[in-house]
């Protein structure tokens, strides 16, 4: 073979891989997943024209987009004739792939219906924070959006909310959040002594942080939450004096009530309380952030956020 007869012969070869590359890349690029729509309806009607009435659209349409789905799939899925189009061998062999593909479709619609449709708003927080000043706030926001719905989580427990356990938690940021969840800041939280009206005729009330000798304490104390109010109370104490410990908020204040003991609490939760009285001011020291946290995934819900641009400034409005 001359120099001659191996040019000719490489452009050739040359022209051939490039029409092979080119026919290869039409019949790989089915891309339009609308048209499978069609097919199962042609299929399934037996004509065009009957797929068209089915689907809304025109005739021709219906024809185009079948002719279009076979040049971008390189097999003829149809035999034409006067009777009107009949699935060929491929066609049927395709046609439980197209019938997965449009169950696909179905659950991809209903499950982004799903995501869309409102859902109850999880709050979770100690139950004294869902006062009756929460309630009409709640209210007032469920009279401008009756379609948003609040689902009530009342407890100490510190739920996880980046692990879906509740969409929006009010807490006491004793330690520094996860960085991850979005912060408001309601207010400080402050707290102070109580007791109640039988323990001071009985045994009088302390003046100060300094005058605590002689009485009797009840504190909260359980191993998943802070213990900063029963460490404050033994550093200036002997355990002795500590009478009772309780799990439960509410059950340590039913117990002051009763003239138990004395016991740390938040001023603000009790300022409307007249079974109990407040020792003396503030303890600076136990002054906390009462913050509003919401999970990522939450906040990316429009009735989340429209919820807490409401209710942030509101709540927070109640404890200045």
């Amino acid at each position: 073979m001359n120099f001659c007869s191996k040019v000719i012969n490489l452009r050739v070869h040359l022209v051939s891989d490039k029409k092979l590359c080119c026919s290869t890349k039409m019949k790989n690029g089915f891309r339009n997943w609308s048209d499978v729509r069609i097919f199962l309806m042609v299929v399934r009607e037996g004509s065009t024209l009957a797929a068209s009435h089915q689907l809304g659209i025109a005739q021709p349409t219906v024809a185009r987009r079948i002719e279009a789905l076979e040049n971008e799939t390189g097999v003829t899925l149809f035999d034409r004739d006067t009777r009107g189009f009949k699935p060929t061998p491929e066609a049927q062999l395709l046609f439980p792939l197209a019938e997965a593909i449009e169950h696909a479709a179905g659950d991809f619609a209903a499950k982004a219906r799903e995501m869309t449709t409102a859902r109850p708003i999880r709050i979770t927080a100690y139950s004294g924070n869902f006062s009756l000043r929460m309630t009409e706030l709640l209210n007032e926001f469920s009279a401008m959006r009756p379609d948003i719905t609040f689902e009530l989580l009342p407890s100490v427990e510190s739920l996880d909310l980046m692990a879906g356990e509740a969409d929006i938690a009010l807490r006491m940021a004793r330690n520094e959040p996860d960085k991850d969840l979005i912060c408001r800041k309601i207010s400080t939280a402050r707290w102070s002594l109580f007791g109640g009206h039988s323990y001071a005729k009985k045994y009088g009330l302390p003046k100060s942080p300094t005058d605590l000798k002689g009485h009797q304490f009840v504190t909260f104390k359980r191993g998943d939450q802070p213990t900063a109010f029963h460490k404050w109370l033994l550093a200036r104490i002997s355990p002795d004096q500590i009478v009772m410990s309780f799990g439960e908020i509410d059950l340590m204040h039913a117990a002051m009530r009763s003239g138990r003991g004395l016991g740390i609490s938040n001023v603000r939760l009790l300022e409307t309380d007249e079974t109990l009285i407040r020792c003396f001011d503030e303890i600076e020291e136990l002054t906390v952030p009462h913050m509003m946290l919401i999970a990522p995934s939450a906040y990316r819900r429009a009735e989340v956020k429209a919820f807490t641009r409401f209710f942030a400034p509101r709540y927070a409005a109640i404890f200045k």
